[in-house]
């Protein structure tokens, strides 16, 4: 059987080239292939085992398209072939961007440098994170200072302090961006320059972090002020003004339509447009939070923009309508606020005698039970909108490092327990990409509950295997 792969890349065609020697020689020379030939921005190659051969085709360009002939017992073989070349083109993209200058603007709005992406590891574990689990858990701290001031009224004080939080969610997450998205404003433009390293530097010390800023203002005046898109030649005339020569082949410009996409993914799950929010950091993600689908709030990176497709972007706009039209944050508080109760009454025995164990486990247990609702977030996405493979292209695009990492059995149990609201990413990914007559499940929570209890199961059992 012949399958076709496309990978959809964010590098300029100066790069096409140096990504496929990158793939043949860190993946294709080292690994399990003969036969490898290649010739411009083609690469062909064989892999043979006793039961089979598999024939394969890699060809550059805005999509790197993949070609893959075998015979059917060799299907998760190439299915493996294809996750590794998908991770080495990640790869290479993530370096790519240590030396590349992006600027990315909202129509009418202000000119605001890009916020630099000091914990890294939020890109891959933060991934469409949604609900505000996190500062509910800051909360044990502040408990203990209410009850020291406030003795049993610390309880109502408590409580109602986070049902504040729960109905201020919207306007708490807005503040974590820097831009609106409207119908009147709908777009996000973006011009980028993946130079080579050398010369990034170069900018960057000669010109200064300072310097990014005026630029972008000089670019937005040459061209958004007269009302189109800023383009390649725009940042390239601005550029060249100071001093700095750009070659054309480096540059890539993109205009997305967020509030578009937005719209299109409420409109499929039959909510009002939430409240589009962008930051201006190339860290990727994307957050939904509000008391309600009518007063919901999605909030998106420029990374995330940058780096996905628009049929990539609307899946992860799936994934947050989830949790909007499942009331996610309600339910969490909900949870959240029972344990409180609990851990007063019924289990203070428990807590006096270890409270520190008893954190940890309480803890654990309701970061699992928030795993069966990003469960369910996954599975709306797929069947509202139709394509879960999207969804899964978009994970490994977003969490690729971590699915390196969890290729390890030890590191799969780790995700399994870890304070964090979602499971696994090989979880969810292989979830997606098999997922059959999803359109006909009646209650996604308890599939997905029963999904997440079986995928730590078997977790735990090939560990021990």
């Amino acid at each position: 059987m012949i399958k076709e792969f496309f990978i959809g890349t964010e590098i300029s065609p100066a790069y096409y080239g140096e990504l496929l020697d990158f793939i043949y020689r860190y993946y294709l020379i080292p690994g399990e292939f003969t036969d490898i030939r290649k010739e411009a921005l083609k690469i062909a190659f064989r892999a043979l085992r006793n039961d089979g051969v598999i024939y394969g085709e890699l060809i550059g360009g805005g999509d790197f398209k993949l070609i893959l002939d075998y015979p059917r017992n060799l299907e998760e073989w190439a299915h493996s072939i294809y996750a590794d070349i998908f991770t080495s083109i990640q790869v290479f993209e993530d370096v790519l961007r240590q030396h590349t200058i992006y600027f990315a603007w909202v129509e009418g709005e202000d000119i605001i440098p890009e916020k630099p992406p000091t914990r890294r590891g939020m890109a891959s574990r933060g991934i469409f994170g949604s609900s505000m689990l996190l500062v509910y858990v800051l909360f044990f701290g502040v408990n203990i200072i209410l009850f020291v001031i406030l003795g049993f009224y610390a309880v109502i004080a408590i409580l109602l302090m986070q049902l504040g939080i729960i109905l201020l969610s919207d306007r708490i997450y807005a503040r974590m961006g820097e831009w609106v998205l409207t119908k009147d404003n709908p777009s996000v433009h973006i011009v980028q320059f993946q130079l080579p390293e050398d010369e990034f530097r170069f900018f960057i010390k000669t010109m200064g972090e300072d310097a990014v800023v005026r630029i972008k203002r000089e670019i937005y005046d040459a061209s958004l002020a007269n009302k189109r898109p800023p383009t390649c030649d725009d940042a390239r005339s601005v550029l060249e003004r100071h001093g700095f020569r750009c070659n054309p082949l480096y540059e890539r410009s993109r205009t997305v339509n967020l509030y578009r996409i937005v719209e299109r993914a409420a409109s499929a799950f039959g909510i009002p447009v939430p409240k589009v929010v962008l930051a201006n950091t190339m860290i990727a993600n994307a957050a939904a939070t509000g008391p309600g689908p009518g007063r919901g709030l999605v909030l998106v990176t420029t990374g995330l923009v940058v780096q996905l497709t628009d049929d990539e972007i609307l899946a992860v706009i799936g994934h947050e309508m989830g949790h909007l039209v499942g009331r996610d944050p309600i339910i969490l508080f909900s949870i959240v606020s029972a344990e409180f109760i609990l851990r007063l009454t019924v289990l203070l025995p428990v807590v006096i005698i270890s409270p520190i164990l008893y954190i940890i486990v309480a803890m654990g247990v309701i970061f699992f039970v928030a795993k069966f609702f990003e469960a369910r977030a996954d599975l709306l996405s797929a069947m509202t909108l139709g394509k879960p493979e999207v969804l899964a292209r978009a994970l490994r695009k977003i969490g690729y490092q971590k699915l390196a990492l969890e290729k390890r059995g030890s590191q799969r149990i780790t995700g399994w327990t870890a304070w964090d609201p979602h499971p696994p990413i090989y979880f969810r990914i292989n979830r997606l990409e098999n997922l059959r007559d999803y359109r006909n499940i009646k209650s996604p929570l308890l599939q997905s509950a029963g999904d997440v209890i079986r995928g730590l199961k078997e977790a735990i059992l090939n560990m021990f295997s």
